[in-house]
């Protein structure tokens, strides 16, 4: 145990601070960091250099390399740089990489050096050009801050959704200022800016000045300045050698230290733990590394090589060109456990199992007095909690080797906070492994989640760990082995060096029925990658044909979806696509090809009957259906014509038409109808009244209610009404009207072919003889 806590380092009385090996670097690098560009990704992520930057002692002619490795060395990336000078790179929180240029255009590059986008930062920035930027993660996802040649700031605080804003003018500012960053306060980014002795804060509507509470005298310039992971605290490097650390509102203190040293630090992070009272700030100067807090004396390392600090939520990551190490506060847990003489329950119960392993009575003796206290469940919690905290594999083992041994002596301890730590160590020692390169600690992969592991893993194209990771959590398929086979598949198509066969038979090998794999998705990434044979052959995988339409018409293949959208029966699917073919196609190849297609057809003309009758005539007369033309021009007798001349000349047409398809009986129907029209006319010329539109037999009636009997006899000897009905229609007026003069003389006139009449209420009605 002793030599278990050599590398402690106590800062003050309540805090110990270790930095141990993460990796040794093995990248041979041929320049040293200071000559470079680099950013680092929190949580483990990658490393980019940008090799011989735009500097005045280097040839002109030398093109600079940009290289992406993991955070063990291992390379990810090499490309050579062929646009514009850079100011400052930063990687995004999906792990993307954003290369700032001097005419303030942003390039993005994804893990494996592949381009993704590029946008401005506007003209302004264009025009006075880059001095400095900074990248900086919110609540809302990556920003953005520029600090141009006029001396202003404008800022974007999530690429995703580009809105660049321009902040306040700081009044008489000629020159850069000392140093400047970024915060969030209230969910709104500002800029924190410094100008000898003075500070400023920027936000969208002022620039205001603020004074940190409680800054020692004699300050007459700030030379370095660091935000914490969370941006709840501040740290100020004054040149009088002072570094003042509070919160960012810059309304409360929390301590100062004197590390008498005037030369401005290279960097300045903070280093705290969640949920820790301890807070502390790491400054690394050429050679040397010191820690301070709220303690009189500091903890200080020595660099033996040009080294570059990486803020992390627990912690600070420190690499150089041969180590990659992490400097971070003991967690509690580890410190009640390990530290020289402790009592604490977790450490009797360590020392328990150690002596049951040799087979000693000590461990009795150990366990007896943990007993005694009460405090055995207390111990194995301590044990599990300070396993998730060592990076080495055998400290984890022997900590829950002793959780486990203690458990044996609880009759109720839940097991599922021993079960859980052991999966999660296992797969966070999976992903340290040196060929993977993901150094996370338990807090960080806490705060991450597993999903967006899993997520980063896919971005390394590890798929095989993923997937083995996510059978071992037993994760759901959708969220879990699904999601990665689809990543993997929409990898697998960009691989133009197999034929279009190969990789579709490889896929629906590897996918096949997968739950939660859309085979249009991974199709449509293959026609992003111009392989759009290979795209028509994953959609034949796709059971869903609503999915299969949209892409095979966006792929110009609108023959092919206008046949899956009907075999799939949907008709709203069928539609769509025939919309989409009217528009891409002329009049006459769009008929020609619902031709082929009978049921597009029909779903067609059920659509023009209610949208375009003139598309409806057109396709009636292309496949010479005289039968539904003559239909059509009747119904547009009535729907669309007002004038009488008009209706008859429809009329006539659709009577040609009811020839021309051999249908007399609707030929001689729609003639009755125009005599009928005329008639009707010539009688609202005559008698005035209305009469247009009404039927036969409504118009014999509106005769004979209007007095017109000899009218009505003419119109039933016309159009050859029989004696029956003619009698039943002329009484029915008659009775209606109460005439019952005309009523008895009509009924003398000669025998009733309708039977007799009878009073029924006020009218009389008649009744027909039996089998009428």
């Amino acid at each position: 145990m002793d030599c278990y806590t050599a590398n402690w380092n106590p800062l003050g009385d309540s805090a110990f601070y270790r930095k141990y090996e993460l990796y040794s670097m093995d990248w041979d690098l041929k320049e040293e960091l200071r000559d470079c560009l680099v950013a680092a990704a929190p949580y483990g992520g990658p490393i980019a250099l940008l090799r011989n930057p735009w500097r005045k002692e280097k040839a002109a002619s030398v093109r600079p390399v940009l290289e992406i490795y993991s955070a063990s060395g291992m390379p990810l990336a090499s490309l050579l740089w062929k646009s514009g000078p850079v100011v400052s790179l930063g990687w995004s929180a999906e792990e993307e990489l954003l290369c700032v240029q001097e005419d303030g255009v942003v390039l993005v590059y994804g893990l494996h050096g592949d381009f993704r986008r590029h946008f401005s930062m506007g003209n302004e920035v264009l025009q006075n050009r880059v001095l400095d930027a900074r990248i900086f993660h919110t609540e809302f996802g990556s920003g953005v801050a520029i600090l141009t040649g006029a001396h202003r700031f404008t800022l974007s605080a999530n690429v995703g959704d580009l809105k660049l804003r321009r902040m306040p003018e700081v009044p008489g500012l000629q020159s850069a200022p000392s140093c400047w960053t970024t915060l969030c306060q209230d969910r709104v980014a500002h800029i924190l800016l410094a100008v000898g002795p003075d500070l400023y804060l920027l936000d969208h509507a002022a620039c205001s000045s603020v004074t940190p509470p409680g800054l020692a005298p004699g300050v007459s310039s700030f030379l370095q300045m660091a935000v914490s992971f969370t941006y709840r605290h501040l740290a100020l490097f004054t040149d009088t050698g002072y570094i003042w650390m509070g919160t960012t509102s810059l309304k409360e203190k929390l301590c100062e230290f004197n590390c008498n040293i005037r030369a401005p630090p290279k960097q300045m992070v903070w280093c705290s733990r969640p949920r820790s009272k301890e807070r502390a700030v790491v400054v690394a100067w050429e050679r040397r590394l010191m820690v301070v807090g709220d303690a009189p004396e500091s903890i200080q390392f020595v660099l033996d090589e040009d080294s570059y600090l990486v803020p992390e939520l627990d912690g600070v990551r420190i690499f150089s060109r041969s180590t990659h190490e992490f400097l971070h506060e003991v967690p509690v847990a580890s410190e009640e456990i390990f530290k020289i003489a402790s009592m604490a329950p977790g450490a009797l119960l360590l020392e328990a199992q150690k002596e049951y392993e040799k087979e000693s009575q000590k461990a009795d003796e150990y366990l007896r007095e943990i007993q005694e206290l009460g405090q055995l469940t207390q111990a194995v919690q301590q044990c599990i909690e300070a396993a998730g905290h060592e990076h080495r594999p055998d400290m984890q083992k022997s900590l829950l080797r002793a959780a486990s041994f203690g458990k044996c002596f609880l009759d109720r301890f839940p097991p599922d906070s021993f079960v859980r730590m052991c999966q999660d160590l296992r797969v966070l020692n999976a992903v340290r492994d040196y060929h993977i390169g993901i150094p996370l600690t338990y807090s960080q992969y806490k705060q991450l989640t597993i999903q967006v592991l899993l997520d980063r893993l896919v971005l390394r194209r590890l798929y095989p760990l993923a997937i083995q990771i996510c059978e071992y959590l037993r994760l759901p398929e959708v969220q879990g082995v699904s999601r990665i086979l689809a990543h993997w598949a929409c990898y697998k198509v960009q691989q133009k060096d197999v034929s279009d066969e190969d990789v579709a038979r490889a896929i629906n090998q590897k996918l096949g029925d997968t739950p939660g794999v859309s085979y249009s998705d991974i199709a449509a990434r293959a026609y992003g990658c111009g392989r759009t044979e290979l795209a028509i052959k994953l959609l034949e995988y796709e059971p869903r044909s609503g999915e299969q339409v949209p892409l095979l018409l966006k792929m110009k293949r609108s023959k092919l979806a206008l046949s899956k959208a009907i075999e799939s029966g949907d008709t709203d699917l069928v539609f769509t696509v025939l919309l989409h073919l009217k528009n891409e196609l002329n009049r006459g190849d769009f008929f020609m090809t619902l031709r082929n297609q009978p049921m597009a057809l029909s779903l067609y003309r059920q659509f023009c009957k209610y949208q375009e009758l003139e598309t409806l005539k057109d396709l009636y007369n292309q496949d010479d259906n005289h039968q539904e033309l003559g239909s059509f021009h009747i119904r547009a007798s009535y729907a669309a014509e007002e004038r009488i001349e008009g209706r008859v000349a429809a009329l006539q047409t659709a009577a040609d038409a009811f020839y021309k398809a051999k249908n007399e009986f609707a030929a001689k129907a729609t003639e009755d109808q125009m005599r009928l029209l005329r008639l009707q006319r010539r009688l609202e010329d005559e008698l005035g009244g209305r009469f247009l539109d009404l039927s036969l037999h409504d118009t014999v009636t509106t005769l004979i209610l209007g007095g017109h009997n000899k009218r009505a006899e003419q119109l039933a000897r016309d159009f050859r009404i029989p004696d029956k009905r003619l009698w039943w229609l002329k009484l029915t007026a008659l009775a209606d009207l109460e005439d019952w003069e005309e009523l008895e003389k009509f009924s003398k006139s000669k025998k009733s072919p309708i039977g007799y009449l009878v009073r029924q209420g006020p009218s009389l009605h008649p009744i027909p003889p039996s089998g009428e």
